[in-house]
């Protein structure tokens, strides 16, 4: 068996539970164009900044997000490098999948020879 699909791996699991939710998946998306606060992050949505902190907290607790403080500010961001560990996860998955089928149509091209 392949050692990502049977090591667990906390960080992952947390990062894709945390954008399994509309509303994080948007702040993610939004956090891209560059850092907001709450409050900013807030506007486009019809919900309470408390309700958007929430949220960013999730993203915070998973390692997708960034808080900071400049002043009486304090503006998320959002760490790619994290965004990088998951989209590596889903390519190492792509991958193995292509090879598995891959190996599958020749198999079925060669008649299903047993080799």
């Amino acid at each position: 068996m392949v050692p990502s699909l049977v090591a667990p791996r906390p960080d992952l699991d947390s990062a894709f539970a945390a954008l399994g939710d509309p509303v994080r998946r948007a702040l993610v998306t939004r956090l891209a164009r560059g850092d907001a606060t709450v409050g900013e992050l807030a506007e486009p949505f019809d919900l309470t900044p408390q309700a958007i902190s929430h949220h960013v907290g999730v993203l915070r607790r998973c390692g997708l997000v960034e808080q900071r403080r400049e002043g009486t500010r304090r503006p998320c961001r959002l760490r790619v490098d994290q965004l990088s560990l998951l989209s590596t996860w889903i390519d190492d998955q792509r991958h193995a999948w292509n090879d598995r089928l891959a190996a599958l149509e020749q198999h079925l091209t060669d008649g299903g020879a047993v080799r």
